[in-house]
């Protein structure tokens, strides 16, 4: 399976690090493919590294800006022109799309692929991986959406929030 996987560039502390390196051992024993954003920093690093040492495979989507920061030795690298070629080229590549904790561009990509989801423009199962509570409250402002019917689709075949990487890949195994 090719996973997708949205998370920060920044170095963080171990409530975020630790269930990076748990699902990425678990990308990597299952012979899966991780497909992220390419850079070799961060939380990107860390997911890259864990799933590398466990026999997965990587497959970068960088963008030009950011191609100094690219991995070298994924096993695939693709330099896309801008943030919007990059986004698309991820998510053309992916079975599944898990978002990790992040800042802005992680929430930009998070965003827009559940809007081209809610609007039938993918199947794909996403996930969210609520580490530390980080998406708590994300999770509460979508279940106000649905409560208020701004959603069109109910939360549940939107998205999938997870509390350890074991449960997102329970989770991605039995869709």
């Amino acid at each position: 399976m090719n996973i997708c996987v949205f998370c920060s560039a920044a170095d963080l502390d171990d409530r975020y690090t630790a269930p990076a390196r748990e699902f990425a051992e678990l990308i990597g024993k299952g012979g899966h493919t991780l497909v992220w954003g390419g850079s070799d920093v961060g939380l990107m690093k860390v997911m890259a590294d864990g799933v590398q040492e466990h026999g997965g495979r990587l497959v970068g989507i960088s963008v030009e800006f950011l191609a100094a920061k690219a991995r070298e030795n994924a096993d695939e690298m693709v330099i896309a022109k801008d943030l919007a070629e990059r986004k698309a080229e991820l998510l053309a590549r992916a079975d599944a799309v898990v978002v990790m904790v992040g800042g802005t561009g992680t929430l930009d990509e998070a965003t827009e692929i559940l809007e081209l989801k809610k609007h039938g423009l993918h199947i794909k199962p996403v996930v969210l991986l609520n580490a530390a509570g980080f998406y708590d409250g994300l999770k509460q402002q979508f279940q106000r959406m649905e409560e208020e019917r701004f959603l069109p689709i109910p939360l549940s075949e939107l998205v999938f929030f997870a509390e350890s990487g074991a449960e997102v890949m329970t989770y991605l195994e039995s869709v």
